[in-house]
């Protein structure tokens, strides 16, 4: 079964950085597509970044400029820079759309 572990949430001010990473078991980030969403209170879950196989990538408007989504090893990576009180949410890590992580916590303070 694929199991997926966020880590790297936290609390910062507006326009701080956080690095978030999710290790996937066995070969799933090199092998399948990746992607971060995030889910705010009293919210539908909305997708931020997305990585393919390939290495294709695919942001969000809201995050494009800001948010960098890779790959390093058997983690998939999302660089959160300029941060914004908006970004505060539960980030998810999902495999194929199929698989998600138990997510992490991320708060801009303003």
């Amino acid at each position: 079964q694929v199991h997926l572990a966020e880590s790297g949430g936290g609390l910062v001010q507006t326009g701080g950085s956080l690095r978030l990473s999710c290790v996937g078991s066995g070969s799933v980030v090199s092998t399948t597509t990746m992607a971060w969403y995030r889910q705010a209170p009293g919210k539908q879950r909305e997708f931020v970044a997305r990585i393919r196989s390939s290495g294709t990538t695919s942001y969000a408007d809201s995050v494009k400029g800001r948010f960098t989504i890779s790959r390093d090893g058997v983690k998939v990576v999302l660089q959160m820079n300029s941060l914004k009180p908006e970004c505060t949410a539960v980030y998810y890590c999902s495999s194929g759309s199929t698989f998600w992580g138990q997510g992490t916590q991320v708060t801009v303070s303003s």
